[in-house]
């Protein structure tokens, strides 16, 4: 037999497969759940968010309210990290039902006798919940609405506000219906604001041709901070398989002093939980992680689960790889690349069990060690419930472990990541290149459900991928790509100083550098200072310094008539920061147009002064009415623009 809840919800969202995944927030941010309630008749209705932390016992409640169309929406705020449950939970409210029918009697001028008698038993029982103030009001109500000779009193007092308010905050929730429960998982602000900086250790040395140390990453650790990034992302530091090992340029025949792909991880000197011998001892290293955290930067890893031929687990544990009849194994593929120093793990392996664990307690070694940011190679070629389980089980103990998933690849396939459980994600940003591109993407990233669960990480290179519109791009094409990852996105990376010295030359017609730091050591000047460092510097500064650009969501794109002039309104969560950037997209020639301010955004009226401040040159200017002219030139392809009331 069915039961006699009467409420039906419906369409509650935010909310990922039905439930089955969780949507993401960070600690402080809001969620804004909205929810379709409704009831058969005319009967007045209620409905509340119920939440709480996991560590929590009790239920926190938080009252929504109807907008149009049996439309609720409400919010909470989550405060701590780790994982909410929320539901929302609607109900008949007969008391509010019985003074929105009584209002309505009265004002017909109807006498209301039997009304206020009924009246006085919804009261009764809230006087067990009230405080002693709200007692003595609603006994003084219940006398008049049981002694006709107060009838002038009652009928006022059972239209009050008061009263309706008491209501509102002792509900009587008979036949309550809700939800099922969702879960919202909360990170540290890290997870949705970063700003990435790579560089090789082994290419750190100030000699050329000398192998560099992690006491040489120590010395350029002033340097990336004086840059503005928080996160100083190191490809694989462990030794290097010398079987089939690569030489420069990727050529298959290592020469005596190749030192190798760094992903071609594991050989006589250690795998996975050990260091490079030639970059020093993991004494040295966790001094560079503590260095690192003296100058606010982190130090993130990467986490690359594949194995060099002379790998110890080749040896040690030949089941989690695939044997060929010939007795060989075949090497990583991903046509037309190929990788003959890389044996791909075979995850089918009947010995999965003790694979998974090996690869969990390498992750937790180097979280021993001080890590807490990692960017996993390659995560889309191992199984999606894999991640799912070792990022959980991570999560567990060390709720501060950031996870970027390296995954170019299909849109789906991203997702998937993301909704497993990888933090952040890198993005298809690097090929986007026009204006129409840029809005699509963003509006797909922000105005769609892959905003509660896909945290975007835009970089505009990276040492697998030299874009063509950078291989012999002028300067302002790279201010240019740095001002767009930067402001559109609130977590971004950059492979340097490939960038910021504009290093592009590539191998002729790929998306390859040529003679790639990834099969070889390169030595740099590092610190040469050009227009480049300088401005990522204050636009860094300028994210660190301004909400609007801690987030990606929050995200409008203003009309502008000019295809080479991209602009856009950002916000933080209260709107106390709001800022207006505009981004020529042309390298070449000077840009105009007139851009059309978002005023019902602002909440500003038309012809009403805004004060416009340029966080990089410090000039301001005034603006009257809706449309303003602008004219950006290649020296300074970039306005970000403070706007204030």
């Amino acid at each position: 037999m069915q039961n006699q809840k009467r409420v039906v919800i419906d369409y509650v969202s935010p909310q990922v497969n039905c439930g089955e995944f969780f949507i993401k927030r960070i600690v402080n941010e809001v969620v804004n759940i909205n929810a379709h309630v409704l009831v058969d008749g005319h009967d007045v209705i209620a409905a509340s968010i119920l939440y709480k932390h996991e560590k929590e016992k009790t239920w926190s409640e938080t009252r929504m309210h109807l907008t149009t169309n049996d439309e609720w929406l409400g919010s909470f705020t989550v405060l701590k990290q780790g994982f909410y449950t929320y539901k929302v939970e609607g109900w008949v409210d007969h008391a509010l039902n019985w003074q929105h029918g009584i209002e309505r009697k009265i004002e017909d001028g109807q006498h209301v006798k039997s009304e206020l008698l009924e009246g006085a038993t919804y009261l009764k029982p809230l006087l067990k919940k009230a405080t002693k103030v709200e007692q003595d009001y609603l006994q003084s109500c219940i006398d008049a609405f049981e002694n006709e000779a107060h009838y002038d009193k009652a009928i006022k007092e059972a239209q009050s506000k008061e009263l309706h308010n008491i209501f509102v905050k002792y509900p009587e929730k008979d036949l309550a219906n809700s939800s099922i429960d969702l879960k919202v998982y909360v990170d540290r602000k890290k997870a949705r604001f970063s700003t990435w900086y790579e560089f090789f250790p082994r290419s750190a040395s100030e000699k050329k041709g000398v192998h560099g140390t992690f006491k040489d990453c120590e010395r350029l650790l002033p340097r990336v901070a004086k840059m503005g990034f928080d996160t100083l992302y190191f490809p694989p530091v462990h030794p290097i398989g010398e079987v089939n090992r690569k030489g420069k340029n990727n050529t298959t025949n290592a020469q005596p002093g190749d030192v190798g792909s760094a992903w071609g991880i594991g050989s006589k000197h250690g795998g996975h939980k050990d260091l490079h011998p030639e970059l020093g001892t993991v004494e040295d290293f966790k001094n560079l992680i503590i260095k690192a955290k003296e100058l606010n930067i982190e130090i993130a890893m990467d986490y690359a689960l594949q194995a060099a031929p002379d790998h110890p687990w080749v040896k040690e544990h030949p089941d989690w790889f695939k044997w060929r009849p010939d007795g060989t194994v075949q090497y990583a593929e991903n046509p037309p690349k190929k990788y003959q120093d890389i044996l791909p793990i075979y995850w089918e392996s009947k010995d999965y069990k003790n694979l998974w664990k090996e690869c969990l307690d390498t992750m937790l070694y180097w979280i021993d060690c001080g890590v807490y940011v990692f960017r996993i190679d390659n995560p889309h070629t191992k199984p999606y419930y894999f991640w799912n389980w070792l990022i959980s089980e991570v999560k567990k103990k060390h709720q501060d472990v950031i996870f970027l998933a390296e995954a170019f690849t299909r849109p789906k396939v991203m997702k998937q990541l993301a909704k497993q459980g990888y933090t952040q994600s890198y993005s298809y940003f690097t090929w986007r290149d026009s204006k129409q591109e840029f809005i699509e993407y963003m509006n797909e990233l922000t105005q769609t459900d892959q905003r509660e669960f896909m945290q975007p990480n835009f970089w505009p290179n990276t040492p697998d991928i030299n874009p063509y519109h950078l291989q012999g791009a002028n300067e302002a094409k790279y201010l240019q790509r740095y001002a767009l990852a930067a402001t559109l996105s609130s977590s971004i990376g950059i492979y340097g100083p490939v960038f910021e010295q504009m290093i592009d030359e590539a191998i002729p017609g790929k998306e390859e550098y040529y003679m790639s730091e990834k099969f070889q050591l390169c030595h740099y000047d590092w610190f040469k200072e050009n227009k480049l460092t300088l401005l990522i510097s204050k636009i860094n500064q300028i994210r660190h310094e301004h909400e609007a650009l801690q987030q990606t969501n929050n995200i409008k794109f203003c009309t502008i008539e000019n295809d080479n002039l991209l602009a856009f309104y950002k916000w933080n969560q209260e709107r106390t920061n709001e800022l207006l950037i505009i981004i020529s997209l042309d390298p070449y020639y000077p840009q105009r147009g007139t851009v059309k301010l978002p005023l019902e955004d602002l909440k500003v009226r038309a012809g009403q002064h805004l004060r416009m401040s340029d966080l990089v040159t410090g000039s301001s200017y005034n603006w009257y009415g809706e449309w303003n002219y602008i004219e950006l030139h290649p020296s300074l392809p970039f306005h970000i623009f403070k706007i204030n009331k």
